[in-house]
């Protein structure tokens, strides 16, 4: 069973921000021979996350005011205490964008048939940036026939 690996690159904007990733995961697909089979997506960063769900502007938003919610950039976290680590200087106090990251998820696998993402009508796969602006990168990885 063949096994095809591929780095997309995705540059991200300031804040918490939510990309369709999916054009560029049929690309690779359509760059392939194999038909059948599953495709790993997988977030190579701790402040970012993946998921399945619908690519609508206005739930979009919704995520973002919930996940601000569940995890306030004004609270006090012991991870940005910076000057009781050993970090860089230019380090970001960032302790909610790795809480809000654990509550999602850093993979999603999606069935390949007869060349096809086995999506449902509304579904996307969407990548989370919880913490940019970056340059951030996703693995993606097809086996299959």
């Amino acid at each position: 069973m063949p096994i095809i690996n591929k780095l997309i690159t995705i540059e991200t904007d300031q804040g918490i921000n939510i990309y369709n990733i999916t054009p560029q995961i049929k690309d690779f697909i359509a760059s392939t021979s194999i038909k059948n089979g599953q495709v790993l997506v997988f977030s190579r960063h701790t402040t970012t996350a993946l998921t399945v769900n619908e690519n609508e502007a206005r739930l979009l938003e919704d995520v973002k005011v919930f996940l601000h919610k569940l995890a306030p950039d004004s609270e006090r976290y012991l991870h940005n205490d910076l000057h009781l680590r050993d970090v860089p200087e230019d380090e970001p106090m960032n302790a909610h964008s790795h809480l809000m990251a654990m509550m999602l998820s850093t993979s999603e696998v999606i069935p390949l048939v007869d060349g096809t993402l086995a999506l449902g009508t509304w579904q996307s796969v969407l990548f989370f940036e919880l913490d940019g602006p970056r340059k951030r990168t996703v693995f993606l990885q097809i086996s299959g026939e």
